[in-house]
């Protein structure tokens, strides 16, 4: 499985992040020991949602969609908490 996940820093909930992976508990441990280089300043990491999608290329389409002008609308209204 390949996973879209979106992430909330805990220190200061307005920095978010959307990514993709197939180890969602490693790459969550990564972004909140500071080996990524988009998240680090940020730590630590909640997850928020993650949606599962069984290839890579479907996976990555979906996070570009999140990462767009209507994506990011879509998951402001149905995907990040309030």
């Amino acid at each position: 499985m390949h996973y879209v996940y979106l992430i909330e820093s805990v220190s200061d909930p307005t920095k978010r992040y959307v990514g993709v992976t197939a180890d969602l508990k490693t790459r969550l441990d990564d972004h909140n020991a500071g080996r990524s280089t988009h998240t680090s300043r940020h730590c630590p990491w909640r997850l928020v949602t993650y949606i599962a999608f069984s290839n890579r290329p479907q996976a990555e389409s979906f996070e570009r969609y999140l990462k767009s002008g209507s994506g990011h609308a879509f998951a402001s209204k149905r995907l990040w908490l309030s």
